[in-house]
């Protein structure tokens, strides 16, 4: 069950908010794991550009309405949870802390929510799935091939993951940044598959690197071949989102990675409006990167989002304090997500899309 605020006090003293916890979780990692946690791609544009997405997003007060009752409850795929707010697939989460994925699923099970464990996960399957004691989602990467890739995903299922979310935007994902040697992608065949031999006149990216990556037939393969809830995270563009939801998923996360992978794409946020208005009668959306606070959960929700995906900030909370700080993160993000409900007259889910409280 969720703890009520007041019986969830953080070991971190003077924390009420996420963004609180980023001075007591620095000090406690390396520079270099640091870095890779909080930077982005290139100049950081397309951080930036989530940012400035969501301040740009105004929330209108609507005072009077009777929210009485209210709840943040949905379901989805035959879950039900307490809140929108979902843990993001995150790799080797033992670089921030030693109980790594392990500790991050227990808090989300604890706060009445749901985490995606990600195919670079530092833990096993099986284990992060036992700690957590319920039914997670298990984010996939394609493994170079279709093979690889689909005993990747038997293996998630059979471990008891109840849907799988196909990371595309990042079509060959690797560290960037020298892991330590306790630390890897554990479960993952090894070794990697090599990179074809380039000829002359050839690219290194196109005809190496991108030989690898999956294609719109590779999308087919997958959905025919799984039969759980498949969603395909990493959508920024309308059109690639209709003809995903033609090819038979069950949904989509419109994300750009954080902005990891691509500088200078647009916020996430800036493309979520375009999408909902073509696919969301037909798929469940989910909105991904940038979120800090529950009222950028509000606004995403309210420009058409079934939920959203915490990133960066549950981890400022496992390196600080484990599963304590991952849980104490969703109860406050929860809490600042029902105050600003309330605040705009919508006592639940469907209220927020449907009472117009954005101002852009």
């Amino acid at each position: 069950m969720s703890e009520p605020l007041a019986k969830l006090q953080s070991t971190a003293p003077g924390v009420h908010t996420a963004a609180d916890y980023l001075s007591f979780a620095q000090p406690r990692l390396t520079a270099e794991t640091w870095h890779y946690l909080e930077g982005g791609s290139g100049s950081g544009m397309a951080m930036q550009a989530n940012r400035h997405a969501l301040d740009a997003a105004r929330i209108i007060t609507r005072p009077l309405a009777d929210v009485r009752g209210g709840s943040t409850k949905l379901k989805l795929f035959g879950q039900q949870f307490e809140h929108p707010l979902l843990l993001a697939p995150i790799a080797y989460q033992r670089l921030f802390h030693h109980q790594g994925e392990a500790a991050s699923a227990m808090a989300a099970n604890a706060q009445c929510g749901q985490m995606v464990v990600s195919s670079l996960a530092s833990q096993t399957l099986e284990s992060i799935i036992e700690a957590a004691g319920q039914a997670l989602w298990f984010q996939l990467y394609w493994q170079g091939d279709r093979q690889r890739t689909l005993q990747l995903a038997k293996r998630a299922i059979a471990a008891g993951y109840g849907a799988i979310l196909f990371t595309v935007d990042a079509p060959v994902k690797q560290a960037v940044m020298q892991l330590p040697e306790d630390v890897s992608a554990v479960n993952l065949e090894q070794p990697a598959l090599p990179l074809p031999a380039l000829h002359a006149g050839q690219s290194s990216v196109f005809d190496g690197w991108m030989v690898q990556a999956p294609d719109w037939d590779d999308l087919a393969w997958l959905r025919d071949e799984i039969s759980l809830p498949l969603l395909v995270k990493g959508v920024l563009h309308a059109d690639d989102a209709e003809k995903i939801i033609n090819a038979g998923c069950d949904g989509l996360v419109v994300s750009n990675h954080g902005g990891r992978v691509l500088d200078g794409v647009p916020g996430s946020l800036e493309m979520l409006p375009k999408i909902v208005q073509r696919v969301s009668a037909k798929a469940t959306i989910l909105f991904d990167s940038g979120i800090r606070n529950g009222q950028d959960a509000f606004k995403a929700l309210a420009l058409g989002a079934d939920a959203v995906m915490i990133g960066r900030p549950y981890i400022w909370g496992l390196a600080a304090s484990g599963a304590l700080g991952v849980a104490h993160v969703i109860r406050l993000m929860r809490d600042e997500l029902e105050m600003t409900m309330a605040l705009a007259g919508t006592k639940d889910l469907p209220a927020i899309r449907a009472g117009k409280c954005i101002f852009k």
